[in-house]
């Protein structure tokens, strides 16, 4: 999360960056100077452009799409994030540079070779088999540097029951595969790694992040906490209604919960805790408020857009369908938060040391007309890609209708960066979730729970509504939104579904219990 960059940084600002590096993987990375730099930088602006470029003039075929972007993602996974905490964080490793070689390369041996493995349909050689057995281990130990142990964990378990399939016991019990049957299946179709998740991280979520990263650029996370501060701040309880008003404002935009702490929370919970909030409280409603950031549309989390292709609807009907939640997560948040003020007496901010509504909007409310403009883009009929595209040259225009907010070239070159910088977690993701899925449709295991959970229920609904959920809250322990609505929807997700529910209700209702 870029702080702003018309704001000094505060030491609460700078706090906040290095409680994110202590605790979220994504943010621990290496910090390089000189050539280093200069050489992650082209590589992170050539992953954009290369977005960019295929967004204007067309997407290439899926699986060339896909690889090129694993490519970047590895390739930048491995120069960012070393092997171990314990060494440098501003001299690259050799191990981290061979690693990184082999990250970028693995991927370009299906572009390179892509119209002879079509040719062999699915008939794996030797090259392609160690290829592929290198591709896969790069995406697991990636999946453990950006993502964490979680996981890998996960992975590794899908990965092991897919070989033990004879000695599972039950329902869990299947032929087993041998290891060319297992790596053709993941690396070399569009059911595994080079599936639907990493397909929609090189098309819509890549573009999404690129306009969060330039709408941060551009000051809107600020805006929104003033704008938050005029409203609630005077109030009984105010700064932590401020809290929530101000993460579902940043919900709209970032669609990511860490980022939403990062941003709001540098500056709500120090104003919680000075006015007399117990330092517990202020975390937590920081928390729950932020967590709440990826269910608000528009911008939802990347798992929004992979419901949108697993499901078969457009991404808007998404949209509609999380709004009502959305207010009702956030009214439950203000209303708790309003409880505890009033058994508390905790009062809020003087009015007079808060900033007047219309003086920040006559100053920053050009910031917010990208926001507006992609939600009557996507209500209209456009894509998600051309929405995203159009509201990325949007937000950059509109900075510079005004001195103050104006962007400089620098920092559009910069805001490439970012954008690619941020992805990196979602495209890791989301080819580990391949691996995930792969082994899913490979051996069955997906209906085969599903019919378990069934006959546990006693075929009623409710019941299977209950399972379901103790599974969903289960499967989400400990790994990111994308993969866990990934885990949820192929292991849960189709026991509701046996039972008549509709498909977009049940991928919702797992979707919010994985979270």
């Amino acid at each position: 999360m870029a702080l702003d960059k018309k704001q000094p940084v505060t030491s609460d600002e700078a706090l906040a960056q290095e409680v994110l590096k202590k605790y979220d993987r994504e943010s621990d990375t290496m910090q390089y100077t000189g050539i280093m730099a200069k050489i992650i930088s082209a590589i992170a602006i050539s992953f954009s452009v290369f977005q960019l470029y295929t967004a204007f003039f067309g997407v290439l075929d899926a699986q060339l799409q896909r690889a090129v972007h694993l490519g970047f993602a590895l390739a930048l996974s491995y120069l960012l994030y070393p092997t171990c905490k314990s060494w440098s964080r501003s001299r690259l490793h050799p191990l981290d540079a061979l690693l990184a070689v082999l990250g970028a390369a693995s991927p370009a041996y299906i572009v390179i070779m892509y119209r002879e493995l079509a040719m062999r349909a699915g008939l794996i050689t030797t090259p392609d088999l160690v290829v592929g057995v290198i591709g896969v281990l790069l995406v697991i130990e990636a999946t453990r540097r950006v993502v964490g142990i979680p996981m890998v964990v996960v992975v590794t378990a899908f990965i092991v029951y897919a070989f033990a399939g004879p000695h599972m016991p039950g329902v869990l019990s299947h032929r087993g595969l041998t290891p060319e049957q297992l790596v053709g299946h993941l690396y070399f179709t569009t059911e595994g790694i080079f599936g639907i998740p990493l397909g929609v991280s090189s098309t819509f979520i890549f573009l999404f992040i690129l306009f969060g990263a330039y709408l941060e650029s551009t000051g809107l996370g600020k805006f929104f906490i003033d704008i938050a501060n005029a409203i609630a701040g005077w109030a009984s309880g105010g700064p932590a209604k401020v809290a929530v008003l101000s993460s579902a404002l940043m919900g709209t935009v970032s669609g990511s919960s860490v980022a939403n702490v990062a941003g709001t929370g540098s500056f709500t919970i120090p104003m919680m805790k000075k006015l007399g909030y117990r330092k517990e409280f202020a975390g937590a409603v920081e928390a729950a408020s932020s967590t709440g950031g990826q269910l608000m549309p528009p911008v939802m989390g990347a798992a929004a857009f992979l419901m949108a292709e697993f499901v078969g609807v457009p991404y808007i009907e998404i949209v509609e369908a999380a709004v009502i939640p959305a207010i009702l997560y956030f009214a439950g948040l203000w209303l708790g938060v309003h409880l505890e003020a009033k058994r508390t007496n905790l009062k809020g901010v003087p009015r007079e040391q808060l900033p007047k509504a219309w003086v920040i909007f006559k100053e920053r409310g050009h910031l917010a007309i990208p926001l507006i403009v992609i939600v009557y883009l996507l209500v209209t009929g456009y894509t998600p890609m051309r929405a995203a595209l159009v509201a990325i040259v949007l937000s950059i225009a509109v900075s510079a209708l005004k001195k103050s907010t104006r962007m400089k070239p620098i920092e559009i070159i910069r805001g490439l960066e970012a954008g690619a910088r941020n992805v990196l977690g979602v495209a890791i993701a989301c080819a580990a979730a391949g691996i995930i899925i792969g082994v899913v449709t490979k051996t069955g295991v997906g209906l085969k729970l599903a019919s378990g959970l069934l006959a546990l229920s006693g075929g009623y609904l409710l019941p299977t509504m209950f399972f379901t959920m103790i599974t969903s809250l289960i499967l989400g322990m400990g790994v990111p939104t994308t993969a866990n609505y990934v885990i949820t929807s192929t292991i849960a997700a189709p026991a509701l579904l046996q039972m008549g529910v509709p498909v977009l209700a049940a991928h919702m209702f797992v979707f919010y219990f994985g979270i």
